[in-house]
């Protein structure tokens, strides 16, 4: 009996040493930095996060983007399963060149519901990612698409912590630290941003991550080249425009938070931003401070 109880302590011990060896016991900060960014569709966390994805890549953050609908709706000339193929697909060469992951679910675009099934499918994806931050939209959207995936992310910003809730995925360490998308719907009240980030030094790989996708930001018959005014009718004079629109955005978040960046770059530096992406910290995740924040997001 000894010698049983003997063995199976030494198991014991065994295995725990196996834990701290592959980092299950490691600080948070001896790994690295990792990010997942929610949109609705396969372009919008692209729109309002592939700047600053492209900037933790290059620190060696680990960063994945999730579309929770595949997109495949919101053409003129094409829909169903073609569409949703071709999205997908697009996604992917843009994680590419962001040096990121990238998934897109199975739910029809304009169909996502702010079901228990859903916010046990985000929280697994928060988990399985054991995510440091979570972005997304907020709840407040003239898209029930991107509507819906604000509820979904602030349902799960404290269940995703708790062990028995999809008890088949790891629980997170801690509260991930989540923040919402920059946006300009003004009830029932404004967009507040936290961070600014200046994307000037991957305003490049976001620039190629956008003509990545010509479904969305090329095609004539896209909701874009539809929906937008004096879009272009030849294929390079529209791609050339739409792009510009995307840049006119980037540049709109540096001017309307000016003042944001220069207290968080400094008067110099703030004042020369060119492109930015902002994001503000949402009251249900972890409450990071100013500080924090500043060491998580990209320099």
């Amino acid at each position: 009996m000894k010698r049983v109880r003997f063995f199976l302590l030494a198991c014991g011990a065994a295995l725990a040493a196996q834990s701290i060896a592959i980092g299950q016991s490691a600080p948070a900060q001896e790994r690295p930095l990792r990010v997942i960014a929610f949109g609705a569709h396969p372009d919008d966390a692209e729109l309002k996060a592939s700047g600053v994805a492209a900037l933790w890549a290059a620190q060696g953050a680990k960063v994945k983007f999730v579309a929770m609908t595949n997109g495949d709706v919101g053409h003129f000339s094409m829909a169903g399963g073609p569409l949703a193929r071709r999205r997908k697909a697009e996604v992917a060469e843009c994680a590419k060149i962001l040096g990121i992951e990238n998934e897109v679910l199975d739910i029809h675009d304009g169909e996502l519901t702010p079901s228990l099934e859903n916010r046990k499918k985000v929280a697994r994806l928060v988990r399985d990612w054991q995510a440091d931050i979570v972005l997304g939209h907020r709840r407040y959207d003239y898209h029930p698409d991107h509507r819906y995936t604000g509820v979904l992310l602030d349902d799960t910003a404290v269940v995703v912590v708790a062990p028995f809730f999809t008890p088949d995925t790891p629980a997170t360490q801690r509260n991930p630290v989540y923040m919402y998308y920059s946006d300009a719907f003004l009830k029932p009240y404004p967009f507040d941003p936290t961070m600014v980030v200046s994307i000037d030094n991957a305003a490049d790989q976001k620039w190629r991550c956008i003509s990545a996708m010509p479904s969305q930001f090329g095609d004539r018959d896209s909701w874009q080249g539809r929906t937008l005014p004096n879009v272009p009718q030849d294929d390079r004079g529209r791609e050339a425009y739409l792009l510009e629109q995307v840049k006119g955005r980037s540049a709109a978040v540096a001017d309307k938070y000016r003042d944001r960046l220069t207290a968080l770059y400094g008067a110099e530096r703030g004042s020369k931003v060119r492109y930015a992406e902002a994001f503000e910290l949402s009251q249900y995740g972890r409450q990071a401070s100013i500080d924090e924040l500043k060491q998580m997001f990209p320099k």
